[in-house]
């Protein structure tokens, strides 16, 4: 059911309408939304160093800085360059300068995961790090991130839901004369605060090298694949395939790659204890 303002809401609950920048210095302004990734990368940061202490593996201080500057990195450049293919390549082709642009808004998040997945790899590469070693304990931390991220588009009344009658959906200020499920919300419970217990409970175990790696990149994609049902799509694109939008065309692949490769990883493990045995 679609709602206007004609009619009284009366299940809607109120959008708290944050204003986006929580700290004005003249020209100079701070917003929630970076905000959340500078708390998203410092809870990275000593999630990682807890971790590694834990399981025993030499990673310094100043290696672990350095894996944060090239996470962010490759969140920051592979989040603008998969916008700029996934969803708005036509734009970009045209006017190619507007890719530099990023005040203007516009990043994707499987192109900073593709970002960070080489960053990650590079990283190994030169610090002299088995890949999975160090995937796996970055791949703990990455809800943190994903969840105040989700929290930031909620405050910028951005990424919001499909117009629904459920007794909790809001009207966004963006979103028209509509009541909307608050999928923002959805996200940050399911692919951040879920998702991060998942990955902690497998991350105490004894697995296979790159299970909790391949965990996040299955669970991401069966949660923002069901999330997505939810979540009004992008007014440019729609629905791509059938019903079908482009996060789910990105987000099932994933799934379907890290339960195969959580599978596969496995069944190596399992002939290798085998032939340890024998």
């Amino acid at each position: 059911m679609i709602f206007s303002f004609d009619l009284p809401i009366l299940s809607a609950l109120p959008f708290p309408e944050i204003d986006p920048v929580f700290f004005g210095l003249g020209p100079l302004k701070f917003r929630w939304y970076g905000l959340m990734y500078l708390i998203g990368l410092a809870g990275a940061y000593f999630l990682i160093h807890s971790r590694a202490q834990a399981k025993q593996i030499p990673l310094r201080k100043d290696q672990l800085y350095d894996l944060i500057v090239y996470a962010a990195l490759g969140v920051f450049i592979g989040g603008r360059l998969g916008y700029t293919l996934f969803y708005n390549a036509a734009y970009y082709i045209q006017h190619p300068l507007s890719i530099l642009a990023v005040w203007e808004g516009g990043m994707s998040f499987h192109g900073g995961l593709i970002g960070t997945c080489l960053a990650v790899w590079l990283f190994c590469r030169k610090k002299d790090f088995a890949v999975y070693t160090i995937a796996d304990l970055a791949a703990q931390a990455v809800p943190i991130g994903l969840g105040f991220g989700r929290i930031g588009n909620f405050i910028n009344g951005e990424l919001f839901g499909r117009a629904t009658d459920v007794d909790w959906c809001m009207v966004f200020p963006r979103g028209g004369n509509v009541c909307r499920h608050p999928s923002q919300l959805y996200e940050a419970g399911l692919e951040g605060i879920t998702l991060f217990l998942l990955l902690w409970i497998v991350g105490q175990r004894n697995t296979p090298p790159g299970t909790v790696f391949w965990g996040f990149i299955a669970g991401y994609g069966f949660f923002r694949s069901f999330v997505e049902l939810f979540r009004e799509p992008d007014a440019h694109l729609g629905y791509l395939l059938g019903p079908l939008t482009m996060g789910q065309l990105l987000s099932i692949p994933m799934f379907l790659l890290g339960i195969l490769m959580i599978v596969k990883g496995y069944q190596n493990h399992s002939i290798l204890t085998n032939q340890k045995n024998f």
